[in-house]
């Protein structure tokens, strides 16, 4: 049995346990596989703001990984959620990093989890004008800042 069909037997069995009649589909994305749930019940799946998806894909992800060690990480989705809220997500910033141009003012976003912040920092890595900072911690949710480059210092 492969990874990703371990993965999916092992969601499989958590919905059914919560009494969730779901079609897992296994997809592969940029960013390595990912297990797509189709449910009607989708809004039990997903949580507030996805906090019950993320709960849910590192319980796979932990318990796959103590399968095998060296498994992939597997994107857990519902009804396409995830993909929806990255694009919500990459449109925010890059309007947020244009204000932050014009007006010089740089912006904290609101508390976001490891997935969305590496999300923000890529969706603006490749702008000359832009730099973004988290703080270092072993928070959760972390806050990062948009702001714009220091053109005088040669070094940024």
């Amino acid at each position: 049995m492969s990874d990703v069909e371990a993965a999916s037997k092992i969601l499989d069995t958590m919905l059914g346990h919560l009494g969730i009649t779901a079609e897992i589909q296994a997809q592969q994305s940029e960013e390595g596989p990912c297990l797509q749930i189709l449910s009607s019940e989708s809004e039990l799946i997903i949580g507030k703001d996805g906090d019950r998806l993320d709960d849910i894909q590192y319980l796979v992800n932990r318990i796959l990984s103590r399968q095998n060690k060296d498994a992939p990480r597997v994107k857990i989705d519902c009804e396409h959620y995830r993909a929806m809220r990255e694009d919500e997500m990459t449109k925010e910033v890059q309007e947020i990093a244009k204000r932050v141009k014009e007006s010089g003012q740089a912006h904290q976003m609101r508390p976001l989890n490891a997935y969305y912040r590496r999300l923000v920092h890529n969706a603006l890595i490749n702008d000359d004008m832009i730099v973004t900072s988290s703080p270092k911690s072993n928070d959760r949710l972390k806050r990062i800042t948009i702001s714009r480059k220091d053109t005088s210092d040669p070094s940024s």
